[in-house]
Order: C-alpha cells, then structure tokens, then sequence
C-alpha cells in the first residue's frame, strides 16, 4: 500500500513590524564579525525561482549599491548559514516540494575578509493536486433564509487553488481566508472554514479537503457607540453615517462593516475608527454592530515648506495650515490655507545674472474654506471657499482671487459628484521682462489696448469614481474622473465656453509583493469658446512637467508666442553679419500661451529593487493644439502635432511619498510646436539639456523642423510624488 501522509496546516498570525526609514540617520554598531558574503548563488533551482529563496533567508549577498551612503554590506555568519540551509528546505515543502533537498554547501574564501556561498539543490518532483472536494457546504440550501443558488454558487467559484496545480501552503490558506470571507458577506458571520491535505507520497497526488462549517445567517442588529468619555460628535451623526452602509435587518456583511468604517473615519473629526460586529444574538440570528471612535483634536496647526525645479521655471515656498473641525460646533469645518513662495523664470542663477528674458518675482496663494457636512441630506455636504492669489507664469504675471461653492455628493467612499459655482478675477500682465512683454490680445483679453482684466464667471460639475488601493502610491485599481464647465451666457463674465476634461488611469501589480506595476494613464480635454471667439489663457489647456508630458519642460508643450531675437555680436557690441548681410540669429526665445485641446497618454513600468528604491521606465505622448477637438480644423491625434518621448527615472521611497527623478527624451515624429509669428525661425538643432540648440538655417517652416521645436529633446524631472 502506498504511503499516505496527513497534513494538518493551521493559520499564523503575522506580525506586522513598522520601520522607520530616516534617509539621513546613522546609527552606531559593533562592527561585524565574519567576513563579507561576496555572491551566494544557489544551483538546481528548475521549478523555484531562486530570488524567491533568497528573499526567505537571512544570508544574502552584498549589494552592488553598498558604497553609497543607504547601502551597506552583508556579512556571514556560520549559526545563521546552517539555519538557512532549513529554511531552503522548508520554503520548498511549503511549495510543494515535499522531497526537495540541500544536497551540499560551499562557503569559499574570497580574500581573506570576504565569502562566495554556493548552494546545490534537488528539488525531486511537485505534490500536484488531484482533486477537491468541499464539505459541510449542503446546509446552506436549507431553510427560509437560505442563500439563492446562484449565491451559493459563488462561494467556491475561482478559487486560487484548481485541481491539477501544484499544492502551495500559501494558495492553500488564501483559499480557506477567500471561502470564510464569502460566507461571512452572505451572512454567516461565524463561519469557520478548515480543513486537510492527504499527500501520496508515491504518486505525489494531493488531495484536498475543504472542512465548511457555516453556522447561522445572521441579519444585523442594533448599532452601538464607544466614545470618549465627554465626546464633541453626538452619537446620533455616527449612527447616521454608519447606517449609509449597515442596515438593521439586512444581512451580515463584513464588506458592508468596512464601507461604514470608511463613512464614519470621512467625517474627518476621528483619529482611530473600529466597526466590528458585537456578540450574535443566536436565539434572534442578529448582530449587532459597534462602533468604537477616539476623537482627535479638533483644532489643528501644520507648516511644511518645499521646492519646485525645472529648466523653464523654480520656485521656492512655505506651506501653512489651520484647521477648526468642529466650528460654531455642528461639525462644521473651517480652514485657513496659505501658500508663500519666491519664483524665477527660467532659474535662479539667469534672474542673479539679469539675464534677458529671466524674471522673478514673489508668489502667494491664501485660501479660506468652509464645510457644513449633512447639507439637508447625509450623504452630501457644502462647501464655499474664498482665494487671494499672485502668481508669475512664463508668459504673464497675475494677481486676483476666486469664489467656489457648492455642494459635494458622496454616497459611496470611491464615488463623488462635486457641481459648483465658480467667479475667478484677475488682472493679468504680460511684461516678461524689463523691456519685453506679451500683447494682451495673445493672452486672451478682450480689451486689446487696454488693461488685461479676465473675469471668469461659471458653473463646473466634477465625477470621481476613485478604486486605487493606495492615492499616494497606487499599486492597483483605477480612477476615472470628469470635469464640465459652462462659462457665460447667463452667468456673466468675459468669456462664453465650455470646457470638458476626462481623465482615465489603471494600475495593476504583479508578484507576490506587487514588485512590478503597470500604470496607464489617458487624459484628454477640450475648450470651446461660443462662436469661434478667443478663451482667456486662465482656461487654456499646457502640458509638460513632471506630472503630464515629460518630454517636456513645465507648460513648454503648448502653442508658443515669440519674444525679441538676439543676434550674435563680436566683442565691440556690433552685429555679425552673414555673406548676404543679414544679421545672425543668436536665439530666439518662445513663451507658451496654451491652446484649446490636450491630449495625454502614459504607460509606465514600475519595479521595486529594494524596499526604498524602485525603477521606473515609461512612454509618454501628448498634445496641446491651437484649436478644440470639436472643430473642423481639429488637431489629429497621432498627427504631426502629437509628441511622444521615451524615458526612465527613480524613486526613493518616504513616508510622505516617492522622490522622484525622471529623464526623458523625446522621438523625432512629428514637427515643430505652433508659434504665433509666421516669421518665426526654427532651431535647426534641439540639443540635450539646453546643450546643442543651434540656429545656423533660415527655417520658418514647422513641417521642416525637428518634432517639437524650439524646445530641446531632452528634459529632467525631480519632485516629489508618483507620476499619476
């Protein structure tokens, strides 16, 4: 008779261990005491990947990065080796290898302070399955309350575990957690699922035996509060909101405990939130729901400060921050936001030198916003804000303010609706230097000989349907997002439009720690001004920059307006003159002043290398065209106008998000960008990094230049936050 083996697995419980990583700290050590692992490399590995081994032992190689100051180097030790050698044999029972072995070892000198580590293994052949079979699952169709048959169903529908795999310990515990959390959502909320695995040694055949013992189903009863002893927030608003997802009399659901955890955390006063289910009533088949909450303070101070770095423009800023959580009691929010900085076009160094065309100037942005949550309905809530602003773009300086309000429609955590009333003022200039300014009819203003005023006077509705596990640093899931506004007509203002932006992204990881992720991300908008006319700037679509098309400076994809030549001058200030007499063109700089449509799209790539530092590689293309999408003379997309760069950066990842350095070059399809002069001459050469740009032909002609001249191929990112 074959030998028939019985395995019993029991769950563990894991610890989960916070570590804090300080980009700067050093900490003292005594100094190791065996000599440096210099490879370890393991043999034999045909089923197994061998990285997965690795990352399951305490002995591992130095890094290739150990020199650089959040490196450092690994050392062997012999207590630890031995135990590896288990853990090898263990990793590969627990998938399935059950005959696998370490069949020898090598620890080489390497020198007389360092080690090379081989190891051999013979994996023997995988425990497959042979087939499942569920028990304890017949109840379930029993009785009054009994689950629909298409319910019951979906209980055991695409399992992670299918007969004719391999047997894994770890699908194996997925599998029981999966079958316990469906039941659990279909109202036995004291299911308990278990089981055993019977292994032929002989024929490595596995059978698997699913052990259901569902229990009662369960409605939901009363809901209770835990609070703090004195508590600000009346029970009543805590009900209110927990009861947007847990009904009394429905049935259980530990999916619908935690969409009420999500509400009750969303009002924004709690600094811990806990719904659990009570202990069930058995004689009455309920349970009831507690909601344990800890108020945090309800006044609040924060500052913070940061930089922003690009080739077309700098600025450097403080952050503050006052928040009152519960004004005039209510819940009521009020917040004072500000925002202080100090910009410079193109950089810091060209407005010290007074270089022609640089200018700088200060920066500032003070917002006051209000909250009243439970706007004649739970799930919706109001919100006005008032905002004085200055700001210096490369084509204009402004100062003015806005009026927003409106109300927020929230009936799911991953879903809003945001319709709003919105009043913009501005007076805009177009000096960009001490003697070089941007006409006023360029900038969208109505008054071509007169003062630049803009008034802005519309309504915007904005969809979001947010499902990303994660907004810092999305691993998973999608976010879409629409934004429509009407401007005019019977709401005043200079300017009569509609403007539309949709926006698409996905993400989707694979591996066991999600070590690589595949990001998409489309948007795509257009501007169209009543009749034909002009749009003011304010509303006009850019792209480029760190956050959109990165084969792009900030704003520098857009359609551009020419400044004043220079010429080349010999060392008395005299003009160069060519064989015909005419002046040699220097440069010829180009401001962008926006278009009517935009277009963005992205793949990215991301791997994680370490647990702080992470590769990525992407394709980017985008366009900013003079005219809407919705016009016959519309700019064609993956026409000569769209753009499309190749690049990869890296990511050091903080707590308070990635830092991120991305590098990108952009393909020669297509031609150069707009410009306003017809008499414009183009680069005959864009250069890397402001390196390279020549003007040595008389070429007025975008078809006849490089794909997005005048502006370089090349661009350099670094900020703080993922892409998208």
């Amino acid at each position: 008779m074959a030998d028939v083996r019985l395995l019993r697995f029991r769950s563990a419980v894991p610890l989960a261990l916070v570590v804090l990583l300080t980009a700067c700290a050093t900490t003292s050590s005594a100094p190791p005491s065996g000599p440096k692992v210099k490879s370890l490399d393991i043999e034999g590995t045909k089923q197994v990947d061998d990285g997965d081994i690795k990352d399951r032992i305490l002995t591992s190689a130095t890094p290739w990065y150990a020199f650089w100051p959040f490196g450092k180097a690994h050392y062997f030790d012999t207590n630890a080796w031995q135990a590896d050698l288990r853990r090898i044999e263990r990793f590969y029972q627990a998938q399935g290898f059950y005959q696998a072995q370490v069949e020898s070892n090598e620890v080489v000198p390497d020198g007389d302070k360092a080690v090379r580590l081989k190891v051999v293994v013979n994996e023997g052949a995988p425990t497959v399955i042979e087939r499942i079979e569920p028990h304890g699952l017949e109840p379930l169709g029993e009785g009054p309350d009994a689950p629909s048959q298409r319910q019951r169903e979906r209980i055991l529908e695409d399992l992670p575990m299918h007969a004719g795999d391999v047997f894994r310990e770890d699908t194996w515990l997925v599998t029981k957690d999966l079958v316990q959390q469906r039941l659990k959502d279909l109202g036995y909320a004291e299911a308990e699922v278990g089981g055993e695995v019977r292994v032929d040694v002989a024929t490595q055949k596995a059978v698997v035996d699913l052990q259901v013992t569902p229990g009662l189903r369960y409605r939901f009863g009363n809901i209770f509060i835990a609070t703090d002893a004195n508590p600000q927030v009346p029970p009543r608003r805590i009900i209110e909101q927990t009861q947007g997802a847990v009904h009394k009399g429905d049935y259980f659901s530990e999916t619908a405990l935690a969409e009420a955890q999500a509400r009750v955390f969303r009002m924004g006063v709690f600094g811990a939130v806990k719904v659990n289910r009570g202990a069930p009533d058995r004689q009455n088949a309920t349970v009831p729901v507690v909601v344990d909450v800890r108020e945090s303070p309800f006044h609040s101070i924060r500052l913070g400060g940061g930089i922003g770095v690009d080739a077309a423009r700098q600025e450097g800023r403080i952050l503050g921050e006052w928040s009152n959580r519960n004004f005039r009691g209510g819940l009521r929010r009020l917040t004072l936001r500000g925002r202080l900085g100090y910009a410079f076009i193109p950089n810091v160094l060209s407005s010290l030198r007074n270089d022609e065309g640089s200018q700088d100037g200060p920066v500032f942005e003070f917002t006051t916003e209000f909250e009243q949550p439970r706007f004649l309905f739970r799930d919706v809530r109001l919100q006005a804000s008032v905002t004085a602003e200055k700001g210096l773009e490369q084509a204009y300086s402004f100062y003015g303010g806005y009026l927003k309000t409106g109300v927020i429609w929230q009936p799911h955590e991953s879903f809003s609706v945001f319709p709003s009333y919105n009043l913009q003022l501005y007076r805009l200039k177009g000096q960009v230097s001490a003697d070089e300014s941007v006409p006023p009819i360029i900038l969208g203003c109505n008054n071509p000989e007169g003062k630049c005023d803009v008034a802005l006077s519309f309504l915007e509705v904005a969809f979001a349907w947010d499902r990303r596990d994660d907004r810092t640093e999305p691993r998973d899931g999608y976010y879409l997002a629409l934004s429509v506004q009407k401007g005019g007509g019977p709401f005043f203002g200079n300017y009569d439009y509609v403007r539309l932006l949709p926006d698409l992204r996905y993400y989707h990881s694979i591996g066991e720690n999600k070590d690589l992720t595949l990001a998409v991300k489309l948007r795509m908008g257009t501007l169209d001004p009543a009749g034909g006319g002009q749009s003011s700037i304010v509303t006009r679509f850019f792209s480029g920059g760190a956050t959109a098309m990165r084969g792009f400076n900030g704003q520098r994809l857009s359609p551009m307006t020419p400044l004043t030549p220079t010429y080349k001058e010999d060392d008395d200030g005299n003009r160069l003159l060519d064989a015909n007499g005419n002046p040699i063109l220097d440069d010829w700089d180009t401001v962008p002043v926006g278009g009517n449509s935009l277009f963005e799209s992205t793949v990215e790539v991301r791997y994680l290398l370490t647990k702080s530092l992470m590769l990525a590689v992407f394709y980017d293309s985008g366009l900013v065209g003079v005219q809407n999408f919705l016009g016959k003379n519309a700019p064609r997309l993956f026409g000569p106008e769209h753009y499309h760069a190749l690049g990869a950066g890296l990511r050091y990842l903080t707590v308070v998000g990635p830092i991120r350095l991305d590098i990108a070059r952009r393909l020669n399809i297509g031609q150069g960008l707009p410009v306003s002069d017809p008499g414009y001459i183009y680069p005959s050469s864009g250069g890397c990094l402001g390196f390279g740009r020549k003007f040595d032909k008389s070429s007025t002609s975008p078809e006849a230049a490089f794909a997005g001249a005048p502006e370089g191929l090349c661009a350099v990112h670094i900020s703080i936050g993922e892409a998208f």
